[in-house]
């Protein structure tokens, strides 16, 4: 009787890459690498944004603070002068509502004159940041008198980006830097700068965290 034919023997390089092929899983399906070694694969693309892309990052919680006391401070007084007018005789409705009339701005006039300055300055507070655009990025200062100041770079300007665990600095074309206002979003205003420099070949430089400092 004829002998069935032997399979041909598997090649050495066929051999390996079966056994460099992930296993079957109980669902018939090839585990995956990152089920294999437990681990979720990441992928670090550069990112070029659109002419019409925005990203705006907004102050540190700490820059809000003076503001909203001042607006606390500002309800509060307004609160006291509506009770006080409207509560039977006492001191505080004396002093509120028949006082007034011998003054040039009434309790109650100055009091919303105050809750208004108040939003104003919560509403100036979040002028401050960083506004991430597809042909540049916008810096947003308060002066010290409180005057806005908005300056534009395009990053054609932008020679290097200098991070830290805190701070962003940009290195311009003519050896200026120019060191970016704090947000409170650090990290992710990091990774959107670190993306777009990846897109558009500028260098990025990261300054290590120095123990003892605040970050």
């Amino acid at each position: 009787m004829t002998s069935p034919p032997s399979e041909p023997a598997a090649s050495p390089e066929g051999a390996r890459e079966a056994s460099e092929l992930p296993a079957l899983g109980d669902d018939g399906d090839r585990i995956s690498v990152t089920d294999v070694n437990g681990t979720v694969a990441r992928f670090e693309m550069a990112y070029s944004p659109a002419d019409s892309d925005r990203f705006r990052f907004g102050p540190p919680v700490r820059q809000w603070i003076p503001s909203i006391l001042f607006l606390c401070a500002a309800i509060a007084m307004v609160a006291t002068v509506v009770i006080g007018q409207g509560s039977s005789p006492s001191p505080l409705s004396h002093y509120l509502a028949e006082q007034d009339r011998g003054r040039p701005i009434g309790s109650f006039g100055l009091s919303i004159i105050v809750l208004l300055c108040a939003l104003g300055t919560v509403v100036r507070a979040q002028m401050r940041g960083i506004v991430v655009r597809g042909d540049g990025v916008e810096a947003r200062y308060l002066l010290p008198l409180g005057v806005p100041k908005i300056r534009r770079w395009t990053w054609a300007q932008v020679e290097r980006i200098v991070v830290d665990e805190s701070s962003v600095m940009f290195e311009l074309w003519n050896g200026q830097y120019e060191r970016m206002p704090a947000v409170r979003d650090h990290a992710g205003l990091r990774q959107l700068l670190e993306r777009i420099a990846s897109a558009r070949k500028i260098r990025v430089t990261t300054l290590p965290h120095v123990p003892g400092e605040s970050p």
